[in-house]
């Protein structure tokens, strides 16, 4: 008698197994095409790099259900391309190996970044280490940019015999940016230009102009100081992000340095 009840029992428990296994499949699966089930886990997949992703978008209703027309469409043209045998092509192969190599790479970057936080005293000392090249004075400097030599000196000879350096800058600089402004260059640090052009700068006073033409890489420069005055600098809240960002780029370089220069790498191409 007990054997009759615990066999109906187990008898009871596979029928409802047997009901419950559409239902389970259904929920793990989005569609079935041909015969073959989606894994609901594609989707998700999906949905995630694009939450991640530079462009994230939230995660609506609307959205789920295109992720999910796109994974259909994908198992439908996958389905086909495998039909026309089309996976056993040594191209497909080729690529196949390297999106595993991309896929493996990024993740290993990501887990670097993971255990290799950029913290706080570092953002801190680099925020600090910015202020100290910007310097305690920011110029609003003008300037007229020349291709040689004996015409910026002759421009000069014009200003200081009356001309206005506001036109001589737009009839004569070839800077395209600040030309049309009559060579104002608006407020900057002198670490925001090349060395040559900034230390001609600092050395004027309020109203100067640089006696003799100034020589950079880009040409000839004449350059005249409108103003003076003390440094701004944005708080460190404002800029963190952007630290944080240049930090990482900062330690990502050099781990792959690293790697490179700890492989043993042996060249070998063919004839």
């Amino acid at each position: 008698m007990k054997f009759t009840t615990v066999a109906l029992r187990l008898s009871s428990i596979a029928f409802a197994a047997a009901l419950l296994a559409p239902a389970l499949a259904q929920a793990q699966n989005i569609a079935v095409v041909n015969g073959k089930p989606v894994p609901k886990a594609r989707a998700e997949v999906l949905l995630n790099q694009i939450a991640k992703g530079p462009q994230a978008q939230p995660r609506t209703p609307e959205l789920e259900q295109q992720i999910k027309d796109e994974v259909v469409l994908r198992e439908i043209f996958m389905q086909e391309a495998e039909r026309k045998g089309l996976s056993a092509s040594a191209d497909y192969r080729q690529q196949i190996e390297l999106a595993r190599q991309s896929i493996l790479i990024r993740e290993l970057f990501a887990d670097f970044q993971k255990n290799n936080p950029v913290s706080d005293a570092e953002v801190l000392a680099e925020y600090n280490k910015f202020k100290a090249a910007a310097g305690d004075k920011e110029f609003r400097a003008r300037h007229i940019l020349v291709e040689k030599e004996e015409d910026a000196i002759g421009i000069i000879k014009m200003i200081k015999g009356g001309a206005s350096f506001d036109e001589m800058a737009k009839k004569n600089s070839k800077d395209p940016g600040s030309a049309a402004k009559g060579g104002d260059l608006d407020w900057a640090a002198p670490g925001g230009y090349v060395p040559e052009f900034s230390n001609a700068m600092v050395a004027l006073g309020k109203g100067q102009m640089t006696d003799t033409p100034v020589k950079s890489q880009f040409g000839w420069h004449i350059i005249k100081v409108d103003d003076i005055r003390a440094a701004t600098f944005p708080p460190i809240e404002e800029v963190k992000p952007q630290i944080q960002q240049r930090l990482t780029q900062q330690k990502l370089a050099a781990y792959r340095d690293e790697l490179r220069t700890k492989a043993k790498t042996d060249y070998k191409f063919g004839s």
